[in-house]
């Protein structure tokens, strides 16, 4: 009988050990490269989420303000109205009773009338201005919105990541890869429509 031939398998499971090393070294600087850009890309996309929240923050405050202003100059529109209406009425009265009024009369109802006028021009334009800076205020919280959906996707994304290289599976990173890569076009969106 023959003898059996040997075949050194030790010498191929080396070989064959040492490819799967170098596929999975490649694979962890893969990893670790698209993990990192992700990392980066979520700091920013933070960043922009923050400033963009600040900002509308401190328009709504301004629009706060300036409803206030335009609160105060219809009360005065209302003052003049009021005052108005009683020196009109006083002016009735002593005409009822065949009385003259004061010369000053008139003036001061013309007065009044110039000034309501010119307090509802102003309230006007404070409240113009109130919708401008609510109108910008909400465009920013929206924008911060796609930031803050671009740092949850790429944070998902890194996560991913990391159980693609304790575990070396392709599969997972395409997945880690695919997620940054959404979370790249929110932030491209949000960069591009803000």
């Amino acid at each position: 009988m023959p003898e059996e031939i040997e075949i050194d398998t030790d010498q191929l499971h080396d070989a064959v050990q040492e490819e799967v090393e170098k596929q999975g070294s490649t694979l962890l600087r893969t990893i670790a490269l698209t993990t990192a850009l992700f990392a980066a890309l979520a700091a920013v996309a933070s960043l922009l989420a923050g400033s963009a929240v600040n900002e509308a923050l401190a328009l709504k405050t301004e629009a706060a303000q300036l409803q206030a202003q335009a609160s105060d100059q219809w009360a005065y529109y209302q003052a003049k109205g009021i005052k108005a209406v009683v020196l009109g009425s006083q002016r009735e009265v002593l005409a009822s009773m065949e009385k003259p009024a004061s010369p000053d009369v008139e003036k001061d109802l013309s007065r009044y009338k110039d000034e309501q006028q010119d307090s509802q021009k102003n309230a006007q334009a404070f409240e113009q201005q109130r919708d401008a800076k609510n109108t910008e205020a909400d465009d920013l919280i929206h924008r911060h919105h796609f930031f803050a959906y671009t740092v949850a996707l790429l944070q998902v994304a890194i996560a991913l990541g990391a159980v693609a290289a304790l575990t070396r599976k392709r599969l997972a990173w395409l997945g880690s890869a695919a997620l940054g890569l959404v979370g790249a076009g929110v932030f491209l969106w949000a960069v591009v429509a803000g």
